[in-house]
């Protein structure tokens, strides 16, 4: 959206003046600097001494100020060389007011004007005012900044390859992407950068203090020196030195001491999303209880025999005051509130347009109820401690995790998953929705551990009885305290975050299918496209839509095969597309182009498939009977037959499983589909292949034929 642009007006001329500003920023800045120089050569007039101490005490305080202001340090990383070049100007007035303390006995109105207010009738308190503001901005701030400087570049550095890390873990989670990632990258590289820089200029402002002392003596006593030798009484000397010499210090020291303040503030500042002043008073002012007790302590001091009343009792009523304005305050955010309220120029703060704005706000809510989230998981109000718990892990984290695995593994890129809590469920309930549609719930227990019971436990547990909701295993649930003891006794103890975690994984793994959407094929296309775009522009969308293949990497993710190797599946929908357009055939095709990868994925860890295959005249009568063409000495089937049939698959596969091998049901090809939809209906975990999707390279062991007696 383009800013409006106004032909005439302030805001207009304001800014082109601005634009003019930063146009030549780099002579504006270079010829400041020249001029800095030059006053450390060049003698300089009383009159233009006098501007320029005027403009060092008012760039002073407006650092000061605008520190203040800032919400983070990251807003200000060109404070250390500002505070270099304040620092160099503040060196070339000290030389210039010197030159012409010592040349001609004055130096302008300013020094002048602060040396007769603060040093008035007696020196020697005009000596130790300037002493103690030396003593103030040396060994306390500029030391303490130095110190804090020091210390945040430390941690700062330390902490930065776990903060680079981290950017990548949710880079590749799929939680960021690129452009945020570099963002974030050059914000901790800045950050680090900018405490690294605060460390080394600190050391400028410890040496400008101790410059100004050295200056101010030599001032004084060069002074005295050279008024005596021209005639005057040492007397006349001293007055006439002193009252110069302190006023150069204090114009010099009280800018000093701004910049030193502002250099503190900048790096002892926390980030927040509000300024220095707000976050002081909010945070001071949120509680209560304390500012009653000091009220009523303020009250009793006043009370004391020998003190001042008034003012105490003054102080007391006050923080009763602020007591009963902050009563029902909870904590600081609450005061803060989410941010601050910005106003556009001429901007209507009528009622009417509190209205309209009221209408618009009403407006975007409605149209918000519209959206449907692709992926949400609904909690209760007694879990939402485990969304991010005390360790900084969580179900965000898990989710992050799952995303990344999901990404690696199959080639998907989970949406983002939205968490929200409601009131409607149980406590402890949670549900899984797709599309706004639930597909899964569940009840988990808070500050108590799962134990399941996987076979070989030997005792008996003290807890509420369940059942797990990913695997149908009976479980109890009992108390963290139990957890040693469940886990002596053989039982397998889970915490509810990763129950729920793991609940979630396995229904998305089974609902992947339907998440994928034409959007998503879009981008993996596009993602294809930049490495290799020929296969792209052969298919699509001249001999392919991308609803035809959004529908073949459906039934892909449907029966849990991966598609991250997309040129592959690319390659065989081109060569297979003239043959037939029919979805469910060039899935089939593709699947046969990815065996190897469907044997990797239940192969054990020597290469070996474990299968169980059907009885030939099995095969055959289903052949014949899902077939195009009919046999005749096939006998028919019948939904009873095919019950039957499942039975017996499932007895011969659970035969198989027994010692713990992931067995697979080997077919032909051409009722690999058929089945497949038969076995998910009774065994979801079971994976149909056909024998031209076995790779020559891997061997099969059949571990079971299922027969029948007809």
């Amino acid at each position: 959206m383009t800013e409006p642009h106004f032909n005439n007006g302030t805001n207009s001329e304001a800014k082109g003046f601005g634009i003019l500003i930063v146009r030549y920023a780099d002579w504006i800045v270079g010829v400041g600097v020249l001029a800095m120089l030059l006053t450390l050569l060049t003698p300089v007039a009383p009159f233009v001494l006098d501007i320029m101490l005027a403009f060092n005490i008012t760039i002073s305080l407006m650092l000061l100020l605008v520190t203040m202001n800032v919400k983070s340090s990251a807003e200000l990383t060109t404070f250390p060389t500002i505070l270099l070049f304040v620092t160099l100007f503040r060196l070339g007035l000290n030389v210039a007011s010197t030159r012409l303390i010592l040349s001609e006995g004055k130096a302008g109105s300013v020094i002048e004007a602060f040396g007769s207010y603060v040093v008035g009738s007696n020196r020697t308190v005009g000596i130790i005012v300037f002493l103690i503001l030396v003593i103030i901005q040396f060994v306390v701030i500029t030391k303490g900044a130095g110190r804090i400087s020091e210390v945040s570049a430390r941690f700062v550095l330390d902490a930065m390859p776990g903060k680079q890390m981290a950017i990548d873990a949710d880079l590749n989670a799929g939680l960021i992407d690129s452009a945020e990632a570099k963002r974030r990258r050059a914000l901790v590289s800045g950050e680090a950068e900018f405490y690294g820089a605060m460390d080394g200029a600190s050391k400028f402002v410890r040496g400008d203090a101790i410059a100004g002392l050295i200056i101010t003596a030599l001032n004084l006593v060069g002074g005295i020196a050279i008024g005596a030798m021209s005639g005057k009484s040492i007397a006349a000397a001293a007055d006439t030195y002193t009252n110069l010499t302190i006023g150069d210090g204090l114009v010099s020291q009280i800018p000093a001491l701004f910049v030193s303040t502002a250099a503190a503030v900048l790096v002892t500042k926390a980030k927040s999303n509000h300024s220095l002043g707000s976050n002081l008073l909010a945070q001071v002012s949120s509680r209560p209880k304390a500012t009653l007790i000091a009220s009523g302590m303020v009250f009793c001091l006043g009370l004391l025999p020998g003190m001042p009343a008034i003012p105490f009792f003054v102080l007391a009523s006050i923080l009763a005051v602020l007591w009963t304005g902050t009563r029902g305050v909870e904590n600081a955010e609450s005061m803060l509130g989410d941010g601050e309220t910005t106003f556009s120029p001429g901007m209507d703060r009528s009622p009417h347009s509190d209205e309209a704005a009221e209408s618009a706000e009403a407006d975007n809510e409605v149209e918000g109820l519209l959206n449907v989230d692709r992926l949400s998981l609904e909690i209760g109000i007694r879990l939402i401690s485990l969304v991010q718990d005390k360790s900084g892990t969580g179900i965000l984290d898990h989710i992050g995790q799952l995303r990344r695995r999901i990404a690696m593994k199959d080639g998907v890129l989970l949406p983002q998953v939205r968490i929200k809590d409601n009131v409607r469920l149980e406590p402890n309930a949670y549900r899984i929705l797709l599309g706004g549609q639930e597909i899964a719930r569940g009840t988990v227990e808070p500050n108590h551990v799962m134990a399941l019971d996987g076979g070989l436990a030997t005792g008996k547990l003290k807890g509420k009885e369940t059942v797990d909701p990913t695997f149908g295993l009976p479980a109890w649930w009992i108390h963290e305290s139990m957890q040693d003891e469940a886990e002596m006794n053989g039982f397998t103890v889970i915490d509810p975050t990763s129950v729920l975690v793991t609940h979630f994984s396995e229904i998305i793994q089974a609902s992947l299918g339907e998440l994928v959407t034409r959007d998503d094929v879009m981008d993996l296309v596009e993602n294809l496209k930049r490495s290799s775009p020929a296969i792209v522009e052969e298919l699509l969308p001249t001999r392919m839509t991308f609803g035809e293949l959004h529908q073949v990497l459906r039934n892909l993710l449907r029966e849990a095969v991966p598609i991250r190797n997309m040129a592959v599946i690319l390659e065989s929908l081109s060569d297979n597309v003239a043959r037939s357009r029919d979805p469910e055939i060039l899935s089939e095709l593709v699947r046969q182009r990815l065996g190897r990868a469907l044997c990797e994925k239940h192969a054990d860890r020597d290469g070996t498939v474990h299968a169980v295959t059907l009885d030939p005249v099995l095969e055959a009568r289903l052949a014949a009977s899902v077939g195009n063409r009919t046999d005749s000495d096939a006998a028919p089937v019948n939904p009873a037959w095919l019950q039957r049939l499942m039975e017996n698959v499932a007895e011969t596969v659970a035969g198989a499983t027994s010692g713990g091998k992931d067995v697979v049901l080997l077919v032909r090809s051409n009722v690999r589909r058929f089945l497949h939809e038969l076995v998910q209906a009774s065994m979801p975990k079971v994976a149909v292949l056909s024998y031209n999707e076995v790779v020559p390279a891997k061997s099969v062991e059949t571990q079971g034929i299922v027969r029948m007696d007809d």
